[in-house]
Order: structure tokens, then sequence, then C-alpha cells
């Protein structure tokens, strides 16, 4: 006895029930058998295969892609069985073939994120490693711009198994009119933004936890997206930012070729400073601090005016998060150690004293100032 038998017997028995409530039911059971046995096959993997963890990632990242596979299969096994007409019948096999087109699409975009994920499994660095932050980079756009272009596919093509939509398409496309040139100035940000990522992703002006100055504001690059780059500021805001405008406008990048950064320190000091003193001091002081990597420590005598001598500290970090620490941490000790260890090399106020032409009383010729200085310039 074959199925077509066993379907007439079911048929003839249940004769006093629509024919299209009895096909829509044979097509629920289906898809209710369906997702029972993937449950069961997902309770089957994980009794044989639980203790390994690719396994388990792997169930979860094709969940839904599984489920709708084998529904998918589950009604085309049924609907040719199931007793209803060309007028229900039709729309549920279109339905079926835009299904199964999505399915494709969206099992695409899993093996394009599956890959992605598993290839920067060995890119776990991303602050201080040069090549982890290339790699990684790259893969996240190459990754937006593909899921997006497979989802533009499979819209496109959805949409063309349609008999009217296809028409309109065609000749939307084939004709030069207005409705094309409108069509083709709103996509253009769009297309702009995408051919930027590429190019971002080739020529790499940015990557990922660089360190840039981006509209008078200071942060990292967190996310490079298909269209757009999110900055975050150093006081947790977030930029964003369109991918053109890395490609069409300067910017700073502080760790294009390494994440190690110089950070300067420049303060006055009085002419009777002992600058080599103050080198020798900030040599072991920079040597004490965990925030220097042990690269760049100078010191140098960069201008002199009427008043003071200016002096200029060079000193390397790591980051740009370290450098500005570190930055902070020896302008704050060189303050120290002049004030308690070379207190004469505080900036001052000097005054010329003139005596008068007729008598003992000496008249002082100074701007003014204030009664503190006064009384110190007294003094000297």
């Amino acid at each position: 006895m074959n199925l077509h038998a066993v379907m007439a017997d079911i048929d003839e028995m249940l004769g006093w029930v629509p024919s299209w409530l009895i096909g829509f039911s044979l097509i629920a059971g289906a898809i209710l058998l369906a997702l029972v046995f993937y449950r069961l096959a997902v309770w089957l993997l994980n009794r044989a295969f639980g203790t390994l963890p690719l396994v388990g990632v792997f169930i979860e990242r094709t969940a839904g892609p599984a489920q709708l596979a084998l529904c998918l299969a589950a009604v085309a096994l049924v609907l040719p069985l199931a007793p209803l007409d060309d007028t229900i019948r039709t729309p549920l096999m279109r339905l079926f073939v835009v299904a199964f087109i999505a399915l494709m699409g969206w099992i695409s975009i899993r093996i394009v994120d599956m890959s992605a994920a598993r290839y920067l499994r060995n890119f776990r660095d991303v602050t201080e490693n040069l090549i982890a932050r290339k790699h990684v980079t790259q893969i996240r756009v190459f990754k937006r711009v593909t899921d997006t272009i497979i989802v533009i596919i499979t819209v496109s093509t959805a949409l063309m198994t349609f008999d009217s939509v296809r028409q309109y398409g065609v000749s939307l496309f084939a004709s030069a009119g207005a409705a094309g040139i409108i069509v083709g100035l709103a996509a253009r940000p769009l297309l702009s933004n995408l051919i930027a990522g590429l190019q971002i992703a080739i020529t790499q002006p940015i990557r990922i936890e660089d360190a840039v100055i981006i509209e008078n504001e200071w942060g990292w690059v967190e996310d490079i997206a298909s269209t757009y780059v999110v900055i975050r500021l150093w006081d947790w805001r977030r930029m964003v930012v369109p991918l053109s405008y890395f490609i069409e406008k300067p910017f700073q990048n502080w760790t294009r070729d390494t994440a190690s950064l110089i950070g300067v320190i420049a303060f006055h000091v009085d002419y009777r400073a002992d600058v080599p003193r103050i080198r020798r001091w900030l040599e072991e002081a920079v040597k004490e601090s965990k925030l220097w990597d042990g690269a760049v420590v100078n010191l140098q005598v960069i201008d002199a005016d009427l008043r003071t001598i200016e002096l200029r500290v060079l000193v390397s970090a790591r980051n740009a998060p370290q450098s500005w620490d570190l930055r902070c941490e020896m302008r704050e000790k060189l303050i120290a150690f002049i004030r308690d260890e070379m207190p004469e090399a505080l900036p001052r106020e000097r005054a010329i004293l003139i005596p008068s032409a007729g008598g003992d009383d000496a008249d002082y010729m100074r701007r003014p100032a204030a009664p503190e200085k006064m009384r110190a310039n007294a003094r000297n």
C-alpha cells in the first residue's frame, strides 16, 4: 500500500472535513514533527558530544537555520499530498520558495559569522598588539560588508520571484528616467560608505582600539560598522562618524604604527634652576613608575624669556591612557620636587630699585604686584 492510497483512505474517512483544513493540518503537523525531531537531535548531540565546547557553539549558532531547514523539508514532503486546490497551493508554493531563499541567505550569513569568529580567536589582544588590531579591523569590516551584500542579494532574489516586482525592477533599472535618478541619489551615501569600508579594510587608516582625534574630540575606535564608525570618547560618550569621513577628511591617529606614545610635559622655572639636577631626578623618578615603557625619557630647555626658562619633558608609555596618566604623575612629582628640594627654581617677579634724586629714600619702579610678591622681592 503506497502513501497515496493511505491519503485516499484518510480523505474518505474524513470526507465531512473541509479539504483546506486537512491540508493545513498536515502542514502544521509536519512542521511540529520537524521541530520535535530537531529537539531530539540536539539532545542526542549534547549527550554524545556535550563536553566539546565547539559542538555547543555550533548548535547555538545554527539553531535558527537548522529549524527552518527541517520545517521546509517537512513541508516539501507533505505539500504535494495535501488536498488543496490551486488557489491555495500556488501561494503556499510561492511562500515555500521565498522561505527557501531566505534560508540560503541565513545560512550564508551564519557561515560568514562563524568563519570570522573562528579566525579572530587567534587575535584576542586588540589593545597592545598591532597585528591583532589589523586583522580584527579587516575581518569586522569585511564581515559587515559581506552580510550587507548577502542581505541585498537575498531580498532581491526573493522579490524577483513575484512577476509584478520583477517587471518593475527590470523596468526601473533599464530606464534612465527620473525614478532611476532618484534611486541612484538616495543610494549614493550607502554605496559610498560601503566602498569606504572596503578601502578602510584594505588600507587601514584606522583600526579597532586606535586612539584618534576627530572633530577636536579624543577617543578610541570602538567599532567599525558597514556604514559608520563608533568612537569611544575619553569621557565615555560615543561619537558616530560615517565611514566616508575617514577617507575624505583629515584626522589624527595616535596609534597608526604602534600603540606606544610619547607624552610631553612643559613647565617654567627660574634662571637659577639647576637643570642637570632636575634631569637626573627625572630619570630616577620615571624608572620607578609602572606606567613608563622604558623607551624615552628626556628633559630639554626649549625656550627662555625675560622672566623664566621653559623646560620640556618627554616620557613614553605603552598606550594613550597610560601616557596621559604618566604625564600627570610626572608633572605632580616635578612640582613637588622643585617646591621642596629646589625652591630657588620657582618662577618669581623681579624689581629694579632706582635711587631718588632728592634724598635717601628709594622709589620702586616696577609693575603692580601682590603684597606677598612685594615682600619676596624685598628679601631678594
